[in-house]
């Protein structure tokens, strides 16, 4: 059964429960890394810098994301270990960001479309260590077709929570941004054919109930989020039916 928007997020809150401190730890430091490196990007130094450490910081993040999935209680140390990946996450970073580019020179719209279809890329490195950069990001291709509209339904659905972070001058987005990469963890896992779900969730020794019944186990956290474009089918099948 495909969960919706609510109870991933639903399973996202619940799944954070007593590890917000440590995430948000751990993305204050990604978003610190990554602001320096674009402030200097005007110069050798900061551009370099910036194209070496994107990829493997955003697998770190993908990590962390899929360890709270699994509901393990990620360290901060977690955020670097894509650099233990280095050649495989920097070939990715670089190509996902040049395709988005090239096909956003065509017109906006196919740049969205194309971010979308590489989002699970990350992801898909981390349950594949013999796949290549290209071939992990055909695979998210493969797990986002006839899904982006879904992957931008649930994203779309934290916009009452980035309206808040407006009243609190940013403050809340400490807390937004982990809670929004779980969403997306979650989501990929979701995305998997049933043994790769098994393989990317269980961790030794443990049992984990992947159907996520979630109106048994969890509150009432998110629940009352906007749950946009319910009906709107027709929007739905003209943004995933574009070529991938």
């Amino acid at each position: 059964m495909t969960m919706k928007a609510k109870d991933i997020r639903q399973f996202a809150w619940q799944s954070l429960s007593g590890k917000w401190g440590v995430c948000v730890v751990i993305f204050l430091i990604y978003d610190l890394i990554m602001g320096a490196c674009s402030g200097l990007s005007m110069y050798v130094i900061g551009a370099v810098a910036l194209l070496l450490v994107t990829g493997p910081l955003t697998l770190g993040t993908a990590k962390v994301s899929l360890q709270v999935v699994k509901g393990e209680k990620p360290e901060i140390a977690t955020l670097f270990d894509g650099f233990k990946d280095f050649t495989r996450t920097v070939v990715l970073a670089i190509t996902n960001e040049l395709l988005i580019f090239a096909w956003s020179l065509l017109f906006v719209i196919p740049g969205i479309i194309k971010a979308y279809a590489y989002s699970m890329s990350y992801y898909v490195l981390l349950d594949n260590p013999n796949l290549t950069a290209n071939e992990a990001r055909k695979k998210s291709m493969e797990l986002m077709s006839g899904n982006k509209w879904r992957l931008f339904c649930l994203q779309f659905s934290f916009i009452g929570w980035y309206l808040l972070s407006m009243l609190t001058f940013g403050i809340l987005l400490f807390w937004v941004v982990p809670y929004m990469n779980v969403a997306t963890a979650k989501f990929y896992v979701e995305l998997l054919p049933e043994e790769e779900k098994i393989a990317s969730v269980v961790g030794d020794g443990e049992v984990v109930d992947i159907d996520a019944d979630v109106d048994a186990k969890f509150d009432d956290a998110g629940a009352n989020d906007v749950e946009p474009f319910a009906g709107e089918e027709n929007a739905k099948q003209d943004f995933d039916s574009s070529n991938d």
